[in-house]
């Protein structure tokens, strides 16, 4: 299921997660909303990029079952 199509896809998804994890970084170890700071506390812009954010996450949950398939295929 997960082929040549959905790879632009999928290093998207990564990258938008990887810099939501950086933001919730920045907000454990240093109280410091980099996204409020740039983009306004709750603006509809932060609000749209914390939904990509999430929406990103959601996506990413299907690599484990990709992750699953290939392990059953290299046991086979």
């Amino acid at each position: 299921m997960n082929n040549m199509n959905n790879k632009g896809l999928d290093y998207l998804a990564l990258t938008i997660a990887i810099i939501g994890a950086i933001n919730w970084g920045l907000i454990g170890f240093f109280s410091f909303d980099l996204v409020a700071f740039i983009f306004g506390n709750m603006s509809w812009l932060s609000r749209i990029i914390y939904a990509l954010v999430g929406i990103a996450g959601l996506y990413i949950i299907t690599f484990y079952m990709y992750a699953g398939n290939a392990a059953r295929e290299s046991h086979q």
